[in-house]
């Protein structure tokens, strides 16, 4: 038989700190700046788009990392919704990663690598505690 999933324990282990999601956004927002401002050179023709494209997808799946999951109505979907948003940024990461590998030499593509770089790091060095939290309270429930 399943366990019931406690509401409140599901609500709090979605909370994230605000201090991280704030520097998540600035982190975020320093690498549009140079990747729209500062006009990237790619060894490719039209790989800055796509790598504009890639980084405001990240940046959209970082806000919706933090954001309020109340209006779902069960505890379960809640904590699958943060695991699936949590792998699509993943996912942009990887993706924004791969075509930062053809920037053309220069300053701007140290700067773009050096501010990727500390975006990856501020993600990695929380999200994987969430992620393995909500799993655990997932799998408690399937396996109670």
């Amino acid at each position: 038989m399943n366990a019931a999933l406690d509401p409140a324990q599901a609500d709090a282990a979605l909370v994230l700190d605000p201090a991280w999601i704030a520097e998540l956004r600035s982190l975020w927002l320093d690498l549009m700046e140079t990747a729209v401002w500062d006009d990237p050179a790619m060894q490719r023709l039209g790989d800055a788009p796509r790598l504009r494209k890639r980084l405001l997808e990240l940046g959209e799946r970082l806000k919706n990392l933090g954001a309020d999951r109340g209006w779902i109505p069960h505890p379960r979907a809640r904590l699958k919704s943060a695991l699936a948003i949590a792998a699509g940024v993943r996912e942009s990461l990887t993706a924004a990663e791969g075509l930062l590998a053809g920037l053309a030499p220069g300053p701007v593509a140290d700067r773009l690598r050096e501010q990727f770089a500390d975006l990856r790091i501020k993600v990695e060095t929380m999200l994987p505690d969430h992620e393995n939290a909500w799993a655990a309270l997932l799998d408690a429930q399937l396996g109670g």
